[in-house]
């Protein structure tokens, strides 16, 4: 009897399948007809599962491998559960290699996934003539919007940091002299819409010993969604968002939004906003909330009133690198839940959907501003820095009132800096305390002969002051790496610490360094459930991130490098004397001690759940847990790209 299979693995006729002759891709009947193997006779390969989730209706069972077995589909083995890799290699599977899976192989996974395989295209191959794929209208489109999130979200394989996918498509470097590559891109995707398309892939990825990664909307300043010869999951498709209230878990009572993982934080606050109620996500709207973000930690303007987003975490439902899906929770998969919540995107499994706690509407007010310095101005650079350090000091207070100062410093005209609020906003707080709370600073400027021009704001919900005050970001910087530090509390109990804290952070912009910049904090609410957060954001008040950049320079490989060895070696080591913690989201992938700097004492258990769950190390990203056992080959010493192999340290 053929257990039953939803999307089934039948013949027609009635007849059932016996074999499948891989060159040419034909189904064998008993009777010894040949027929086509196509979506008609290998269908999605799922079973149909009761569920309040339309993606994860569709599953991968026990029976639906079974069937594929007995019907003996080639590469039946492969997509089996729990099973270990085919290969003990030193290296994952790379394209042109003996053992890499054949295009009748690939065929055959893609329908069983209902045609969701998508062989890459690299997004700039449309400006390239020689690529087969060459557009004028198209690459003029795409150049126009290439550093707009939406334009790399809605690609099956572009990244937002190009620098780690090696820069081999660039569509503003195209020429009748340069070819497209793949570099850093996987060479084949899947397009997920349900769950059983990811049990399909995780099992094929592992049992044939491919690289895998995973891909949300690409929003990624370590390279961890991309990679050379990788099977690549993208989840932008599970969006779905549903509101109920009256959700209760044992930490937790009132209402919960469920969000699948590829739902962008710009549509989440949307939804939020329609249901007169706050959610936490991060600034840039092309965040993608459930994905890496919560599993990340997750910074936000809600955060000192709320704690952190992978504190908003309830439930998870993932897919496991064993193939599994299971649901995470306060009393389910417990060690799993409290890992991801904080413990690394790409590290666990694959996260389809999340509940998230929905809070309160919640009023906000705030003020934007500009001080600019330089020749062009009356503000000279060293009254800059009087204005600067006296914000800075009052970082302890200001905390403490849950605020949340989101500003940037840039080189100005006329050798100057531009200092520029983005906003600074307290959440919960009426306008006319907000304006107290700033006055006695705005009076120090003015002594020090600064006036600033304040443009206060208040609205009655988070919404409205997001979509009005928070810039669009851009993204896709080609020649652009970034590190970061979280500046703990304590750093202020010592005035002269606290000043050399302060002067080592200057020094770092005076020589050439851009500063983005937060003051917050993140405490989690009262009866939180313990997580694996970085446990370096619990005491941080200044989050702040520098960079190097050769944007557009033309420098030889060898003074890039020198910038790169800088920002690690120089200014890195300058501040982890006053900030050892670091945001893993946005942090520098060269980063040393990756595991004390982006998790803190969460490091150590993480990494013995990373060994239980996922014993072959399928899931492998750039400073994740556990990834110091591996290492992409053929890489500069100075910054970890995606182009090359994967293998064993």
């Amino acid at each position: 009897m053929i257990p039953k299979c939803f999307g089934r693995v039948v013949l027609m006729a009635g007849v059932a399948i016996t074999s499948l002759t891989v060159p040419n891709l034909q189904i064998v009947a008993r009777d010894g007809t040949a027929l086509e193997a196509n979506q008609a006779s290998i269908a999605a390969a799922a079973e149909l599962v009761p569920s309040r989730v339309k993606a994860h209706s569709l599953q991968l069972t026990d029976a639906v491998v079974a069937n594929l077995t007995a019907h003996r589909i080639p590469g039946a083995s492969l997509f089996a559960f729990d099973a270990k890799p085919t290969t003990n290699a030193k290296c994952k599977l790379f394209p042109g290699d003996a053992d890499w899976p054949s295009k009748p192989l690939w065929s055959i996974f893609n329908l069983l996934t209902g045609n969701a395989l998508i062989e890459t295209v690299p997004i700039g191959a449309v400006c390239y003539e020689n690529s087969g794929y060459y557009s004028e209208p198209a690459c003029k489109e795409l150049l126009a919007g290439w550093t707009k999130s939406d334009t790399h979200v809605r690609d099956p394989t572009s990244v937002m940091s190009p620098l780690f996918q090696g820069e081999t498509c660039h569509p503003a470097r195209a020429s009748a002299n340069t070819t497209c590559t793949l570099g850093g891109f996987p060479s084949y995707v899947v397009n997920i819409t349900n769950v059983a398309q990811i049990q399909l892939a995780i099992n094929f990825a592992r049992n044939a010993g491919l690289r895998l990664v995973v891909k949300n909307t690409g929003h990624d300043f370590l390279g961890k969604s991309c990679g050379a010869g990788a099977l690549s999951i993208w989840t932008h498709h599970l969006n779905s968002v549903e509101f109920a209230k009256g959700y209760k878990t044992p930490s937790w009572e009132g209402s919960v939004f469920r969000v699948g993982s590829g739902v962008q934080g710009k549509d989440l606050f949307a939804a939020a906003e329609r249901e007169g109620v706050t959610v936490v996500g991060g600034e840039c709207g092309g965040v993608g909330t459930a994905g890496g973000y919560s599993m990340g930690g997750g910074h936000s303007p809600m955060g000192g009133l709320v704690g952190l987003g992978s504190d908003q975490v309830l439930s998870l439902d993932v897919v496991l690198p064993s193939g599994r899906f299971v649901t995470a929770n306060e009393t389910h998969e417990r060690d799993l839940f409290w890992a991801l919540r904080g413990g690394g995107g790409g590290t666990f499994g694959v996260v389809t959907a999340v509940v998230v706690k929905a809070h309160p509407k919640t009023p906000v007010s705030g003020v934007t501003f500009t001080v600019v310095s330089g020749k062009e101005t009356n503000v000279t650079n060293e009254l800059f820095w009087k204005v600067m350090y006296a914000y800075w000091r009052r970082f302890p207070g200001f905390a403490e009132k849950r605020s949340y100062g989101y500003s940037t410093v840039f080189p100005a005209a006329g050798e100057g800096y531009s200092w520029s609020m983005l906003p600074w906003l307290v959440p919960g707080m009426p306008l006319v305390e907000f304006k107290a709370m700033v006055k006695p600073l705005l009076e120090e400027w003015e002594e020090i002969g600064v006036k600033v021009e304040p443009k206060w704001f208040e609205y009655d919900s988070f919404y409205p002051a997001w979509k009005g005050h928070f810039p669009e970001e851009g993204v896709a910087n080609s020649d652009l790496r970034v590190g970061s530090r979280l500046f703990p509390k304590g750093a202020w109990n010592v005035t002269s610490r606290r000043d050399a804290m302060f002067d080592a952070v200057r020094g770092i912009i005076e020589e050439g360094s851009a500063l983005i910049q937060y003051n917050t904090k993140y405490e989690a609410q009262a009866g939180t459930p313990d997580s694996a957060a970085n446990s370096h954001w619990r005491d941080a008040i200044w989050f702040a991130i520098v960079g190097v950049n050769w944007i557009g320079s033309g420098l030889p490989e060898t003074e890039v490098a020198r910038l790169n060895r800088r920002l690690t070696g120089d200014w890195m080591k300058r501040l982890r004397e006053y900030g050892p913690g670091a945001y893993g989201n946005e942090g520098d992938v060269m980063e040393p001690d990756f595991g004390e700097a982006f998790f803190g004492r969460s490091y150590k258990r993480l990494l013995e759940i990373k060994r239980k769950v996922d014993p072959t190390d399928l899931f492998w990203a750039p400073t994740a847990v556990g990834s110091e056992r591996w290492k992409v080959q053929d890489q500069r010493d100075w910054v970890t790209t995606q182009t090359g192999r994967l293998c064993r340290v």
